[in-house]
């Protein structure tokens, strides 16, 4: 049985508040440091001498080049490089490569090698105040594995705007609406936004602020929901965005949550994610989210939510 085999159903995760993640090391010393990847990002991980490595001159350092993998072209970013701890030459040719769809955009993740898979309630994960104190932390989360070591989640939209920003969000594209026809809930009204990496924040808070539109944002679902609570007239919000994988509580409780009150059981729910596998897109419209938008596709965030209030009856 292959290490993905171990796989289980996503929506069963959704619904325990659950998530499996590949933990792997880009080390080959074995006091190198565990880091782990949510497992519905990956697809295989492949030997790395077995594939022939053609260079793209004058691109970023840490893009190696590209693999022909079954005949699409994957580009190979040299993950150990960009942590300060690269591999010599000697590991190299005996490395792994990890390869990862983000945002529907297949890349390759050099690694040392592939740990195992390990299952995790998002009540596991962390995100101590150290990893946002800084622009420059690479690191949104970690957790315990079974025999006691820690184990860092990165923040992998903060990886790919570094190395291929052309596959992140276009934070300057034009809306095709103006402020003053957006629903006067949503003019009146504040946004809530949940979502853990300082860099998807930093995207969404220039398209936000860029359209003037008030918003709230948080670290985890936890923090969304607390705040929801504490209204006194929760109704009031004209929409929440959230992503799906987040520390504490995930973007899948957060929507099975809000629908389940009937204070907030007819907010526009909007999911923005780069996990955007059909699974997750069905199993978020199932707890019932009304739309998904790609992290790559942010922009078309605020056009989404003002077609959603309106089929709801918020003019």
């Amino acid at each position: 049985m292959s290490l993905m085999d171990n796989v289980n159903s996503v929506t069963k995760l959704a619904e325990n508040n659950e998530v499996q993640l590949m933990v792997f090391k880009t080390g080959m010393h074995d006091d190198a440091p565990f880091y782990a990847i949510n497992v519905f990002k990956t697809r295989e991980a492949i030997e790395a001498n077995k594939h022939n490595l053609t260079l793209i001159p004058g691109e970023n350092k840490l893009l190696e080049g590209t693999i022909n993998l079954r005949g699409a072209l994957v580009p190979i970013i040299d993950l150990p490089l960009w942590l300060h701890a690269p591999l010599t030459p000697a590991e190299k040719a005996v490395s792994k490569i990890l390869i990862c769809d983000f945002n529907g955009v297949m890349i390759g993740l050099r690694i040392a090698f592939a740990h195992r898979i390990v299952k995790k309630n998002w009540k596991d994960l962390h995100a101590p105040d150290g990893y946002s104190l800084s622009d420059d932390s690479k690191v949104v989360n970690d957790t315990r594995l079974d025999d006691g070591n820690i184990c860092l989640v990165l923040d992998y939209e903060k990886l790919l705007s570094e190395i291929m920003p052309e596959a992140m969000v276009n934070t300057h594209d034009s809306f095709d609406m103006k402020y003053e026809n957006f629903p006067e809930k949503l003019k009146n009204g504040t946004l809530l936004i949940a979502e853990d990496s300082r860099t998807a924040q930093k995207h969404l808070t220039k398209i936000m602020e860029r359209v003037g539109i008030k918003f709230k944002i948080f670290d985890n679902g936890k923090q969304l929901l607390d705040y929801v609570s504490e209204l006194s007239d929760p109704s009031s919000i004209p929409a929440v965005v959230t992503d799906l994988e987040m520390p504490i509580v995930s973007g899948f409780t957060v929507v099975k949550e809000l629908r389940q009150n009937s204070a907030t059981r007819n907010i526009p729910i909007l999911i923005n994610s780069s996990m955007t596998g059909g699974s997750n897109k069905r199993d978020a419209e199932r707890l019932g989210a009304d739309g998904f938008v790609a992290k790559t596709k942010s922009e078309r965030i605020v056009p989404l939510i003002v077609d959603l209030m309106r089929e709801k009856g918020f003019n």
